[in-house]
């Protein structure tokens, strides 16, 4: 878009040192610096937002195609329906009473019965014999 040339940009920079003066050049090349800056960040949160609104048109877009897909799908196969609403009432989903506080938890089959009949502590390291 913009081609500069070296040439071009040497050109550039004799001028500005002609016209702004050796002392002022460096405050000069900053404030620059500082309002390329400016322009960038503006440009990329710009360009960000426009990007997430093209993702999100992007979204409805699929969304919409896969509510007219399901609709399509129901519409071929209306028994499916019903095979959801039975699957949804199943024993598991039925409430429970809950668990009684005096009653010790239910022990699984993987726990060991030596484990039950270990003691609290270990028993106490017996002292060496010096021979």
């Amino acid at each position: 878009m913009f081609d500069i040339a070296p040439s071009e940009l040497l050109l550039v920079a004799i001028v500005a040192l002609i016209a702004i003066g050796p002392k002022d050049l460096p405050l000069a090349l900053r404030s620059l610096g500082k309002w390329m800056g400016k322009m960038r960040r503006m440009s990329n949160h710009f360009r960000a937002g426009v990007d997430a609104m093209i993702r999100e048109a992007e979204l409805a877009e699929i969304e919409k195609e896969w509510q007219e897909r399901n609709k399509r799908i129901m519409a071929e196969h209306p028994d499916a329906e019903t095979l959801d609403q039975t699957a949804v009432m199943t024993p598991l989903d039925t409430p429970s009473l809950p668990p009684s506080t005096d009653a010790p938890p239910p022990r699984s089959d993987t726990e060991p019965e030596a484990a039950e009949n270990a003691p609290a502590e270990p028993p106490a390291p017996t002292p060496k014999k010096d021979d």
